[in-house]
């Protein structure tokens, strides 16, 4: 059989939960206060309702300076992301910039001393750039790999293996063990020759 629940000793139908918190407060229900306790009532409830607004409008306030510090911070980050590489490679600078200062000094031929600062700068930009993950494909000599050579042209050469790398016109790097950029290479081709006397 349907019908509404009753609450236990009062034959009434039951109201819920709000009516015995209401009860727990020391509320009246609205069906039983008077105008005036309905009016302030109101009140009561308008005044939370903008304080709750408030806070929302706070919160929301708060939520948009952490997305525009985190927004600051990224650009800081990505700004300057490359500080210790840039470190790394002042003391090649510093290096050319020395050979070049002593032969204006000196006025004697500086071929030798731009020599060693070209030396000692590439050695330093090769050692900045590897501590931050730069590494050369192999190329000469070894067997043409297409994941890591670019072939711009064939030579055949008997005494070098058929397929193998017989020089290198521009290095191939990897940064940290993924493909940056092919070392550009010419190849050497199959030797007509030695495929008649394999056929033999």
């Amino acid at each position: 059989m349907t019908g509404s629940r009753e609450n236990p000793g009062t034959g009434k139908p039951g109201s819920g939960k709000g009516e015995a918190e209401k009860k727990k407060k020391g509320e009246k229900p609205f069906e039983k206060m008077t105008k005036s306790e309905l009016i302030q009532k109101i009140k009561d409830l308008q005044d939370q309702a903008e304080r709750n607004y408030e806070l929302y409008l706070r919160s929301q306030a708060e939520m948009e300076n952490m997305r525009k510090r985190w927004q600051r911070e990224k650009e800081e980050w990505i700004k300057f992301s490359n500080e210790s590489l840039i470190k790394d490679l002042l003391p090649p600078l510093d290096a050319l910039d020395q050979a070049i200062a002593h032969c204006a000094i000196t006025n004697e031929d500086c071929l030798d001393s731009l020599k060693q600062g070209v030396e000692l700068t590439l050695k330093g930009l090769k050692d900045a750039l590897a501590k931050a993950g730069l590494e050369e494909v192999k190329a000469q000599g070894e067997a043409f790999d297409p994941n890591f050579h670019q072939a711009v042209s064939e030579m055949e050469d008997g005494s070098a293996e058929p397929g193998s790398v017989l020089s290198e016109l521009q290095k191939g790097y990897l940064l940290n063990q993924r493909l940056l950029r092919p070392a550009m290479v010419v190849v050497n081709k199959k030797n007509r020759g030695s495929e008649n006397e394999m056929d033999e």
